[in-house]
């Protein structure tokens, strides 16, 4: 009996470690590597005295003071049932096994080895104690901070060797694109316009950090490529100048301003001065288009004297305007002002003033590049739409509108505009869990974004998370929306649950926002 329980307890034990060992590696993978925002992630989250945690601590303090094999029966069983419910979960970003992850996972392991030996020649009180201590979310810190000086090496070896292929390309065009919002879609509408004269490449998925770039650039960049279209992502200050420092663009376009990622920026001139670092980055000669119907943008060009070019649906005063938007079932079609012309004729399937908006930043530099108008209508009407950008796709009669990446107050508020027009017969809905990252600002924009959907024609509305549930319920008490029309439920699964029994052909669901795993 004894031996059973032991062995019991060694299986449990090793699964147990397994899961936790995963899962703290996947979150703070999610949380880029960056301890300061792990750390900040367990406290917001309470995960630092999670279940697993708990059982680890509750263990390690009960075994030590009571030496009886028959309480490893329980701990084995409480640990199995936890290591069981963790592999069952299927999350919404796995954890991607790149060359850093498994250094971290062998460097994991070898502090669990130490914990074993360290059981094995210290008193055998200590053997069981040190090995559920061993599993704790925070030995990936101690982790990643041995493996620091290693990973400091590698990287700064790849990044020469990508700046060594740059340097050996000098008639390569470079294109920056940066923003709070929009800058992916701006970047796969400038590839497609573009690629009606040049051959074209631009950092792929979501490559939009320094190591993304220098790992596009390595395994990607070719010879014959003429231009390249970075995407340049920031979380803190230098992180675009980081990414110009490596590319040395030649054209930059600054998408939007907004309060995205306050929690690190601290501000929203902050985010400001950080997207602008693109701008300051050009040559003498170089093309900086920004989005002056973004407020924040357009008061640090004024704030600061900047010189560049700009664009807008909304502004007058932008040196490419987009205008006679009108939308049907089948397109849009729209104009571009820029100076004393206007061309005419642009039609794209893509919906919403967001994409349009993006698409006049794709025009405004391939006008620079010498792309003729006819050509220019030519890509803009081939443009795919974007997976999780507003993207519209119909299944068995009912009409998906998917904004589920990334959202923001402004590109929400143009989503509810779709939806609000979109002509059906059927009801529509909103599935969303706000936004997220936006610091103080985080409770009074969900609130105000409670109240845009109060204010659309929305039939009912799926809350999906805890962490803006309040903020959203309040914003659509203060709309006067009918409270017996919100559904709460705590995942996409249980909001799948709840709306599928209600769907009938001609409804329309608008997917708003999809939190990664680390926001519960």
């Amino acid at each position: 009996m004894q031996i059973a329980v032991i062995y019991l307890f060694w299986f449990s034990w090793l699964a147990f470690l397994c899961a936790t060992v995963r899962y703290s590696t996947q979150m703070f993978q999610q949380n880029s590597y960056r301890i300061e925002r792990y750390n900040r992630w367990l406290r917001s989250t309470g995960e630092w005295h999670s279940r697993a945690n708990m059982v680890a601590l509750v263990g390690a303090v009960a075994t030590y003071f009571t030496q009886h094999w028959a309480l490893l029966l329980p701990l084995g069983l409480w640990m199995l049932t936890i290591a069981i419910a963790e592999f069952s979960i299927e999350y919404k970003i796995k954890l991607a096994y790149t060359m850093r992850v498994k250094r971290l996972l062998v460097t994991r392991y070898m502090l669990v080895a130490a914990a074993l030996a360290g059981g094995h020649f210290l008193d055998d009180r200590y053997a069981v104690p040190l090995l559920l201590v061993a599993t704790f979310d925070y030995w990936i810190i101690l982790a990643n901070a041995i493996n620091k000086p290693m990973e400091a090496a590698i990287t700064r070896w790849y990044y020469n060797d990508a700046k060594r292929i740059l340097r050996s390309m000098p008639h390569l065009t470079i294109i920056g694109i940066t923003g709070s919002f929009g800058k992916t879609s701006t970047k796969h509408f400038l590839y497609r316009v573009l690629s009606e004269r040049y051959n074209v490449l631009m950092t792929p998925g979501n490559f939009n950090t320094t190591l993304g770039v220098v790992r596009t650039v390595r395994e990607h960049l070719k010879p014959h490529h003429e231009v390249f279209i970075v995407e340049m992502g920031a979380k803190q200050r230098g992180d675009i100048k980081e990414i110009c420092d490596l590319v040395c663009p030649d054209m930059g376009i600054v998408t939007s301003v907004g309060e995205m990622h306050l929690e690190t920026f601290g501000s929203v001139e902050n985010v400001a001065r950080t997207k602008f670092e693109l701008i300051d980055a050009l040559p003498e000669g170089g093309v900086g288009i920004v989005n002056i119907d973004s407020e924040a943008a357009l008061n640090h060009i004024k704030t600061n004297g900047i010189k560049v070019k700009t664009y807008a649906i909304d502004s007058c005063e932008a040196d490419y305007r987009a205008t006679d938007i009108l939308y049907s079932t089948q397109r849009t079609t729209f104009s571009v002002e820029h100076g004393a012309t206007t061309d005419e004729g642009y039609a794209t399937h893509l919906l919403g003033r967001g994409n349009i908006l993006n698409i006049t930043a794709a025009l405004a530099i391939a006008e620079k590049m010498g792309i003729s108008t006819e050509a220019r209508r030519r890509g803009v009407k081939q443009i795919e739409q974007v997976e999780h950008r507003l993207s519209m796709r119909t299944n068995g009669g009912i009409t998906i509108l998917d904004d589920a990446y990334n959202s923001n107050p402004t590109g929400a508020r143009m989503a509810l505009e779709v939806l609000s027009g979109f002509d059906t017969t059927g009801s529509r809905y909103v599935v969303t869990p706000g936004f997220v990252e936006m610091g103080a600002k985080q409770y009074d924009n969900n609130r105000a974004f409670g109240r845009d959907i109060a204010m659309s024609n929305a039939d009912g509305v799926i809350v999906v998370n805890e962490v803006n549930r309040e903020a959203i319920t309040a914003g659509l008490e203060d709309g006067g929306y009918d409270m017996a029309r919100v559904s709460r439920v705590a995942s996409f699964k249980e909001a799948m649950a709840e709306l599928q029994p209600r769907l009938k052909v001609g409804d329309v669901v608008l997917y708003e926002n999809d939190l990664p795993d680390s926001f519960k």
